[in-house]
C-alpha cells in the first residue's frame, strides 16, 4: 500500500506526486493514456522529421511559477527555449503589433501607432515592476493567499489603490482604449486576454490580458528544447528518482470511501489500488464529483452548484508540417514565437459574439505557434513545425460561414475547418498553404479523447471569467483543493488558480494534504500524551498506532 495515489499523470498531477514524493511520501500515479503528460505532450505523428505538441506549447507561467522553480527541473535535463520576438499581431493593413523582449523596442513599435502609446506601455511594464512578484506569489498560492496577499495589497494601495484595482477588472477592451489611442497596444493587452476564454467586453479580461502581456515582456513565451514533452519526462524522472511510479493505461472508475475518507481507488478493469494517507485527483471538478466519487458520499448541494459549473470554449486545433518558413506579409511576424490573426479588436469581439451565439466562426480568430521559430530543435533547418488553434462552441447551433458545419466533427466537418483555418493563415501569409506537407487536425471530440480531462477541448479546467475564479473555482465557496470527502483532494485546473502550465493546483493540493497528516499526527500525539496522564495504560503508543494505522 502506498501513501498517496495520484489520479492522473498531467503537469498537475506529477508536480502534485514529486511534493509527495520530496516529503517521504509513497506515491502512485494512474494515467489513463498510453503515455504521462495530459495536456503537456509532443510526438512526430505529422511526419517523423518534425516535433509536434499535441496540445500545449508556450509557457509563460511556467517562467514564473514558485512551485516548478522549486522542483529545480534542469536537473532532470529540461532547457527552455524562446523566440527572438514574443508575439505578432499582423493587420491586413500592413501594420503589425510587436511584443519584444525590450521593453522600449515593444514601445517604440506601439509608438507607430499612435504618439505617446510607448510611453502608456512603458507606465504598464512600470505598474509590474511593482507589482508583479506579488502578484505571481499571490497566484500559485492556495487561497486565501495570507502573506503574499497581505504585501499585494499594500503594494496596491501605493501604486493607485482603487483606481488601480479598477483598471485591472475593466473589460479589456475599455482598457486598451483607455491606456492606448492607437489600436498596436490595444491588440497586444486583447489577444492575449483570449489565451483564456475572455471576450474583450468580459469583466476582469483587461487584467488577465495585461498579466499574459508583461509575463511575454518580461519572460518571453518559452518552450521546452525538444517538445512539450520534454517538461513532462523530467517530472515523470524526478518523480521515479525519488521512488514514485507511474503507471499508465489505468483509467481510474471509482474513488473508494470508507467512514467518509477516501482510501484508494479502483481501476476499470477492476483493480484496487489503496492509500494509506490521500488520494489526490488531477481531473475536472465534474468529472470528479459526477462520476468518481459516490454520490452517497457528496453533500446535495453540490450537485445542484455543479449544474452551473461553466467550462472554458472548446477548441480546433491544426498541426503542420512546413517545407519552409510561413510567407508573413510582414515580415515582423516572421520572428516571434505567436501570432495573433484578427483583424483588429472589432473582429476578436465579432469573433467571440459568434462563439456565444453557439455559431461556429466564420473568420476565426487565430493562436498560431512557429515552433522551430521558438525550437531550432523542432524540424529540419529551413523549415517549421507550426500549429494554429482556435476555439468553436460546444453545442454548435449553426454555422456562420458557407460550409454548413453542425458540430458533429466528423471527417469532413473537420477537414472543411481545417481548411478555414488554413484560409485565414492565407490572408495574412499568401501562399502558406502551398508550403504544407503535412497536417493533422484535432477537433472537440479528439482532444478529448486524447486527454478527457480537455471537456471538447476546454483547455482551462471551466471557464476563467471572475464568476468561477477565486472562491468561486470550481463552485461556490471552495477555492481550495479540499473537498467534502476527507483524504481526497482537487488537483487539477479546476481549482484554484485554474489553467496554464505552472503546477498550483497540484503543489496546493499535495499541501493540503501533508498538513492534514500532520494535524492528524499531533491529535493523535495530544490523545496520547493525554491518555497516559490519566492513567490509561491501555491506550498508550502502541494500541494508537494500532487502531489508526501509520500517521
Amino acid at each position: 500500500m502506498v501513501d498517496a495515489v495520484v489520479i492522473g499523470s498531467g503537469p498537475n498531477g506529477l508536480v502534485a506526486a514529486n511534493v509527495l514524493a520530496d516529503a517521504g511520501w509513497s506515491v502512485t500515479v494512474l494515467e489513463e493514456q498510453d503515455e504521462p503528460g495530459g495536456a503537456v505532450r509532443s510526438d512526430r505523428a505529422v511526419h517523423p522529421g518534425y516535433v509536434n505538441d499535441l496540445f500545449s506549447s508556450f509557457y509563460p507561467l511556467a517562467a514564473v511559477s514558485p512551485v516548478l522553480a522549486a522542483l529545480d527541473l534542469g536537473r532532470e535535463g529540461l532547457r527552455w527555449s524562446r523566440a527572438p520576438r514574443v508575439l505578432a499581431h499582423p493587420l491586413r493593413d500592413g501594420r503589425c503589433a510587436v511584443l519584444e523582449r525590450d521593453r522600449a523596442a515593444t514601445a517604440d513599435g506601439l509608438d507607430g501607432f499612435a504618439p505617446g502609446d510607448g510611453q502608456s506601455w512603458q507606465e504598464l511594464c512600470g505598474l509590474w515592476d511593482r507589482l508583479g512578484d506579488d502578484i505571481a506569489a499571490s497566484l500559485f498560492t492556495p487561497f486565501p493567499p495570507v502573506l503574499a496577499g497581505t504585501r499585494l495589497l499594500a503594494r496596491l494601495r501605493a501604486a493607485g489603490g482603487l483606481r488601480l484595482a479598477r483598471r485591472l477588472v475593466l473589460p479589456v477592451r475599455r482598457l486598451g482604449e483607455e491606456e492606448f489611442a492607437g489600436e498596436g497596444g490595444r491588440l497586444l493587452l486583447a489577444g492575449n486576454a483570449l489565451h483564456a476564454d475572455l471576450a474583450p467586453e468580459a469583466a476582469g479580461s483587461g487584467g488577465f490580458g495585461w498579466l499574459m502581456s508583461m509575463l511575454g515582456q518580461f519572460h518571453g513565451f518559452p518552450v521546452p528544447v525538444g517538445g512539450a514533452g520534454a517538461l513532462t519526462g523530467a517530472l515523470v524522472g524526478r518523480l521515479r528518482a525519488r521512488g514514485g511510479e507511474v503507471r499508465c493505461g489505468q483509467r481510474v472508475s471509482e474513488v473508494v470511501v470508507r467512514q467518509g475518507r477516501a482510501v484508494g481507488v479502483r481501476t476499470a478493469s477492476g483493480d484496487a489500488v489503496p492509500a494509506r494517507r490521500a488520494v489526490l485527483a488531477d481531473v475536472s471538478a465534474p468529472s470528479l464529483y459526477g462520476s468518481l466519487v459516490p454520490a452517497e458520499e457528496l453533500p446535495d448541494r453540490l450537485f445542484d452548484d455543479l449544474r452551473r459549473f461553466a467550462w472554458d470554449f472548446a477548441t480546433f486545433k491544426v498541426d503542420w508540417a512546413l517545407d519552409g518558413p510561413v510567407p508573413w506579409e510582414n515580415p515582423a511576424a516572421a520572428t516571434a514565437g505567436t501570432v495573433h490573426l484578427a483583424d483588429g479588436v472589432d473582429e476578436l469581439t465579432r469573433w467571440a459574439a459568434q462563439i456565444a451565439r453557439g455559431l461556429v466562426p466564420d473568420r476565426p480568430f487565430l493562436l498560431l505557434g512557429q515552433m522551430t521559430t521558438a525550437d531550432a530543435t523542432r524540424s529540419p533547418r529551413g523549415t517549421e513545425s507550426a500549429w494554429a488553434y482556435t476555439h468553436v462552441p460546444h453545442t454548435v447551433k449553426a454555422d456562420a460561414g458557407a460550409d454548413g458545419l453542425t458540430g458533429t466533427w466528423d471527417r469532413d466537418e473537420r477537414e472543411r475547418m481545417a481548411d478555414r483555418v488554413e484560409e485565414q493563415v492565407e490572408r495574412y501569409a499568401p501562399g502558406f498553404r502551398s508550403h504544407v506537407l503535412a497536417r493533422r487536425v484535432l477537433a472537440p471530440p479528439s482532444l478529448q479523447a486524447a486527454d478527457g480531462n480537455l471537456h471538447h477541448g476546454a483547455i482551462n479546467g471551466g471557464t476563467a471569467a471572475l464568476h468561477q475564479q477565486l472562491v468561486f473555482r470550481p463552485v461556490p465557496g471552495t477555492g481550495r483543493p479540499e473537498t467534502p470527502v476527507k483524504g481526497l483532494y482537487l488537483a487539477s485546473a479546476s481549482a484554484h488558480p485554474g489553467g496554464g502550465v505552472h503546477g498550483a493546483p497540484g503543489a496546493n493540493a499535495a499541501r493540503a494534504a501533508l498538513r492534514s497528516t500532520r494535524a492528524t499526527a499531533v491529535a493523535l500525539t495530544a490523545a496520547q500524551r493525554m491518555l497516559t496522564r490519566r492513567g490509561g495504560r491501555g491506550y498508550g503508543k502502541r494500541g494508537m498506532s494500532g487502531r489508526g494505522g501509520r500517521a
